[in-house]
């Protein structure tokens, strides 16, 4: 494999970058040319001494905006544990630099625009989330790993890499995850536990905007999520997926607090539904389908056509399970979601886990995964993977040594706070990435039960939610479809999508709306000369606010953040 490098110096000169490698023995440079942007290998000598010289962590890659070509760098990493004996680094800081030595050539209005697309990147970088590791390939289970040619092992990380958990893949064109990493201790055996998810940046978006799955198949919010166990030199792993509900259907931001889903009508939505069965089996073997969404209200049309497509697919490697998470927990009754994990309880026992002996002999493999849905795939999802994981935890720790027979994980107090813990966090990763917020419930997985506090924040967490989702997510999509490479910007383009014009509406309702209401106010705190004559001024006044509050509610798609760039067949 390829030569991998910790420390680095971007040295910057008018008409190159060169990123020197500071290793110990290191004598690779890396020269990028400002105005032809060609990358080339270069020497230590080649580097002029006039260039300004700061350290670096990596590079996250290039993109092309109106301004012309930037490069973007890892200024700052922290590291976050171990993980097989390999370190594993989260970078924390950025930096975005400008081929241009200038933007003068740009119009006032491109100015604007170039810096609206440097926003969108900003902000996509300092979503909390990005992982990586210079010597282990975290986007590959333990499985995979195991069942690869000796040519894989030889090719680099980026080559040989799972392009759904490589979020930085469109910026590394030029040049061709979520873990949490703890040490732990049970009856004096230490042993490292780890949890990875993955998140795939294939139809990747945030809640209400990107919903379903595309025409290859890809599902909105997929994330593959790892755990994994190393006691005494053996390996041991337990993989789940989770996606959104895999056919056409969306549910558009419209100023409601929840959105009515909409299933599509003029597609075909068996082809993309067994093209996602089929990638899903190819990759991890027989499917259960866990779908915890309710099954009454406007939930329950989604939950039905998800059981007729099972059928219709008539596919033996598929089982559909359906389980009302809310109906089932109603009133704190959250001990009643062991009646799911004891019904598929024999079915994980048939799929296994992975396991590979201190002598790097393959013992155990896992047959088949646990693929969980809920509407965002966030915290129902979440609560039942944490409870899934637990029991595969319970059998791997007997299997290699750590728990002695008949000893229960509930009963290891200090591992039990780690390991809930570990799992309240990386629901709360995999939220704020596509929610904007903290996952909810995770007071429960936290602690095992339902608090009042827990409810408290959960309720703050859905009103943070209402208001990103209708009015910046349209934003945070056209981040990130910048950043993926859904959209790409043409150099000094004159035409972007960003200044298309807001339709009245949007100005003149929120107007009236808001003066109708004040006066309504000021006509009650100044009373008229009668009570009658205060009566009609406040009933005119109040009718008109609530009049206009209907007509914006029942125009509602018009006033949320929209995003701009993204393809309209993408949104619908």
């Amino acid at each position: 494999m390829a030569s991998t490098y910790n420390t680095f110096n971007l040295h910057t000169t008018a008409e190159k970058f060169y990123i020197e490698a500071c290793d110990d023995g290191a004598g690779d440079v890396l020269a990028i040319d400002r105005v032809s942007t060609e990358v080339t290998l270069a020497v230590r000598k080649d580097i002029p001494p006039s260039a300004v010289t700061c350290p670096m962590c990596g590079i996250m890659g290039t993109i092309r905006l109106v301004a012309g070509m930037y490069l973007i760098v890892i200024t700052k990493k922290k590291k976050v544990g171990d993980l097989l004996g390999h370190a594993v680094w989260k970078a924390t800081d950025f930096d975005i630099i400008s081929y241009k030595k200038t933007v003068l050539h740009l119009t006032d209005t491109q100015m604007q625009d170039n810096k609206a697309f440097l926003s969108m990147i900003n902000s996509v970088l300092n979503t909390d989330g990005f992982f990586f590791a210079t010597d282990y390939d975290l986007t590959h289970t333990l499985q995979r790993l195991a069942n690869t040619s000796p040519e894989f092992q030889e090719m680099t990380l980026l080559e040989r890499a799972d392009q759904r958990f490589v979020w930085n893949g469109h910026l590394l064109r030029e040049f061709m995850a979520q873990p949490e990493v703890n040490s732990c201790c049970i009856n004096g055996k230490i042993f490292d536990w780890n949890i990875i998810s993955r998140r795939s940046c294939f139809r990747a978006g945030v809640r209400y905007y990107i919903r379903g799955i595309d025409s290859e198949g890809h599902a909105a919010n997929f994330v593959e999520t790892e755990q994994i166990v190393q006691y005494n030199g053996a390996k041991v792993s337990f993989v789940q997926t989770r996606g959104s509900i895999p056919f056409y259907w969306s549910q558009r931001p419209n100023l409601k607090y929840k959105p009515k889903p909409q299933i599509s009508k003029s597609v075909n939505h068996l082809d993309g539904f067994q093209r996602h069965f089929d990638s899903q089996i190819i990759t991890y073997g027989k499917q259960v389908i866990l779908n915890l969404v309710n099954q009454k209200g406007s939930e329950k049309p989604l939950e039905q056509a998800f059981a007729k497509m099972v059928d219709s697919l008539g596919n033996g490697m598929i089982k559909y399970v359906a389980f009302d998470f809310h109906k089932e927990c109603s009133r704190m009754r959250w001990h009643r979601l062991q009646i799911l994990v004891d019904m598929v309880a024999e079915i994980q026992n048939e799929f296994g886990y992975f396991l590979v002996d201190s002598d790097g002999t393959v013992q155990l493999q896992q047959d088949g995964t646990f693929r969980s849905n809920c509407m965002d795939c966030l915290d129902r999802t979440n609560v039942i993977q944490s409870l899934l994981a637990r029991r595969s935890l319970q059998s791997q720790l007997e299997r290699i040594g750590v728990l002695h027979v008949g000893q229960r994980i509930e009963e290891q107090a200090d591992f039990e706070k780690i390991y809930k813990n570990a799992w309240a966090d990386n629901a709360n990763a995999c939220a704020k990435q596509y929610a904007g917020t903290g996952a909810l419930k995770t007071d429960f997985t936290r602690t095992g039960k339902r608090t009042q506090w827990g409810l408290l924040m959960d309720g703050w967490n859905s009103m943070i939610r209402y208001y990103k989702n209708n009015f910046s997510d349209g934003f945070r999509q056209d981040s990130i479809d910048l950043f993926l490479g859904n959209y790409a910007v043409e150099e000094a383009d004159m035409n972007t999508p960003l200044h298309e014009p807001k339709d009245w509406k949007f100005l003149t309702l929120p107007i009236i709306m808001v003066v109708a209401f004040s006066m309504c106010i000021i006509c009650l705190l100044m009373a008229g000369d009668t009570w009658t004559e205060t009566l009609a001024y406040v009933l005119f006044w109040g009718s008109a606010s609530v009049v206009t509050a209907g007509v914006i509610l029942f125009n509602g798609r018009d006033f949320v953040d929209a995003p701009k760039l993204v393809q309209k067949e993408k949104m619908d």
